[in-house]
């Protein structure tokens, strides 16, 4: 799905940091969602082989599977984004900061469709109540997903529902400190018999890192860099 022109109306105004994003997002952010997954261009894409010295070694051996997360920036005057924690009961991923998202299921529309719904199912956010802006660059997982992430503006007025069987916590963090580049750690570990590079944002306890951060990090370089 194409992103409206219209969600931009209003954005001309100057001043506030609001204003300020609306018109860089209206200016940087795409409007069309990123192409899938090709392995002839794995190098240039975004995605946690992306800081590793060895990108080659990392292309996936099956074809990752389609999945689609929203990046809910929340209307304030000063805006914040919106994130969870995910349950400390899952399988994968427990107990790490994450943006509402996940497989792109059959009767989804589209990757907007996909965001929205999981966003209803996982904190229980009004799909009414949240405007698409555009699209960052896809991110591919070392967990094997294609990952569209779709940027949404939210009506601050906002109340959710979280489902304790995915998400323990939402909270909020403020763009401004998300789009400092001082604040995008580059650490390093072992995983898997491979020593890992990736971004971490630590945040008031909350660690924000991997795939999350390398999506926050896209944010900032295609909308204030």
């Amino acid at each position: 799905m194409r992103v409206s022109d219209d969600a931009f109306s209003g954005a001309n105004s100057a001043g506030d940091s609001l204003a300020d994003f609306l018109r860089r997002a209206g200016e940087r952010l795409s409007r069309e969602p990123p192409p899938f997954y090709s392995e002839s261009d794995f190098l240039a894409l975004n995605g946690d082989h992306a800081l590793q010295p060895e990108k080659v070694s990392l292309i996936p051996q099956d074809r990752p599977r389609h999945a689609a997360v929203l990046v809910p920036v929340i209307a304030r005057p000063e805006p914040t984004i919106l994130l969870t924690l995910r349950s400390s009961h899952l399988s994968q991923h427990a107990g790490q900061v994450a943006f509402p998202g996940g497989r792109i299921d059959p009767g989804d529309k589209d990757e907007i469709d996909a965001a929205l719904r999981e966003a209803r199912e996982e904190v229980g956010l009004d799909s009414a109540l949240v405007q698409p802006l555009g699209f960052l660059d896809g991110y591919l997982s070392g967990t094997g997903f294609w990952i569209v992430p779709v940027v949404g503006l939210v009506d601050p007025a906002y109340t959710l529902t979280l489902n304790p069987a995915e998400v323990d916590e939402a909270f909020e963090v403020p763009l401004g400190f998300l789009m400092s580049p001082r604040n995008h750690e580059r650490q390093s570990r072992e995983w898997k018999g491979t020593l890992r590079h990736f971004y971490v944002m630590p945040f008031e306890g909350h660690n924000i890192w991997g795939a999350t951060a390398g999506m926050l990090r896209n944010l900032y370089e295609k909308v204030y860099a």
